[in-house]
């Protein structure tokens, strides 16, 4: 065991952004849906019925999004690290000079860098090739299943918040109590990405208040707009 093995939160990003999206994205979306159908002067089990479909199709999108996008990075990790294979097999002088050079560029002076270099392509060539030339490490390295997990559990997680709402709410405050208990809940979302991340939370609560009132608002008007048409 390291003794000056540290834990950073650099670590979580793997999770945590697609955690942070899909909460945000099950409570804004599931929202303004609730908010637009309500505007349309629909009633309570329409309401109900039109928020767990987006409820289910939006967590399904969520995961399958997550899973596609990054096991695309995934994929051209992989061909990286092939081809970096194959590099080192065939020609592992000019790898050695390479990695060198790498070093000599972050301030190590040419000889310490030559004899650096020499060592860790000793020890494991590839897996220094990957963090100091490909700048992949198990911390950043894409995972797929991970992704998408965590977005759909989350997405549900978020969205079933407004649909709570929706259910208890009287009808003749839904659409305002929807939209001030959604908003409420983006506030307690961004100031909890922004714990997790240890960033401060004024501006994450900023941000995602300000798009999902955007959103919400924008759904209640086409609402409005359809029932009056209709």
């Amino acid at each position: 065991m390291n003794p000056f093995e540290e834990s950073h939160l650099v670590e979580r990003i793997g999770w945590l952004r697609a955690a942070v999206l899909g909460a945000n994205d099950g409570i804004v979306s599931t929202a303004s849906l609730i908010i637009g159908v309500a505007a349309s002067g629909a009633d309570r089990q329409a309401i109900i019925v039109a928020a767990m479909a987006g409820l289910v199709a939006g967590a399904m999108s969520m995961a399958a999004g997550e899973y596609v996008s990054v096991s695309s990075q995934a994929d051209t990790e992989k061909a990286d690290l092939a081809r970096e294979t194959a590099e080192l097999a065939a020609d592992p002088e000019f790898e050695h000079r390479e990695l060198a050079a790498i070093y000599v560029a972050r301030g190590v002076d040419a000889d310490t860098a030559d004899k650096v270099a020499a060592q860790m392509m000793a020890h494991d060539p590839l897996t220094t090739h990957a963090r100091d030339e490909l700048h992949i490490t198990s911390t950043t390295a894409a995972r797929p299943v991970v992704a998408a997990l965590a977005s759909a559990a989350t997405f549900t997680a978020g969205a079933l918040l407004p649909v709570l709402l929706a259910a208890l709410l009287p009808m003749s405050l839904l659409a305002a109590g929807e939209a001030v208990g959604s908003i409420l809940f983006l506030a307690l979302l961004g100031t909890l990405g922004a714990r997790a991340g240890g960033a401060p939370a004024g501006r994450p609560v900023a941000r995602v208040v300000f798009w999902g009132a955007l959103a919400m608002a924008l759904t209640a008007g086409i609402g409005r707009l359809v029932g009056a048409v209709v």
